[in-house]
């Protein structure tokens, strides 16, 4: 049960990842959608509106969201990838523990620096 609890959140967050990507390509990448999201007609990977975009909550929640679930979809792999050796029962367990410490660690990093954003980006110029 435990298995195919942690294999349906692999793929929620796989889905989720899939989502905020494309809406991530959409506003960064393709000149279409960028019009909305720049700041005075800047381009949206423009510093001015990139540092816009990170005092908006929407932004840091899908970023937060983004990280947390490609963290989970893409660490949840690899353990899987490392699991087919077919490890004694001590290293399954320092595979789960390892990786949830490391998933952990940079989630918590990358949601620090997401939600300190908003201040650096003023600082820097914004």
């Amino acid at each position: 049960m435990r298995e195919r609890t942690l294999w349906t959140l692999h793929l929620g967050a796989g889905g989720l990842v899939l989502v905020f990507l494309a809406l991530h390509m959409a506003i960064m990448h393709l000149d279409l959608t960028g019009g909305p999201f720049g700041v005075a007609g800047a381009k949206a990977v423009d510093w001015a509106s990139v540092a816009e975009r990170a005092r908006e909550a929407f932004f840091t929640v899908t970023y937060v969201a983004l990280l947390g679930a490609a963290l989970y979809h893409g660490l949840f792999g690899f353990r899987n990838i490392l699991l087919e050796l077919n490890p004694g029962a001590a290293a399954r367990r320092a595979i789960d523990v390892g990786l949830s410490a490391i998933g952990l660690l940079l989630f918590l990093f990358g949601a620090w620096v997401t939600l300190a954003a908003p201040g650096a980006a003023s600082a820097v110029g914004g």
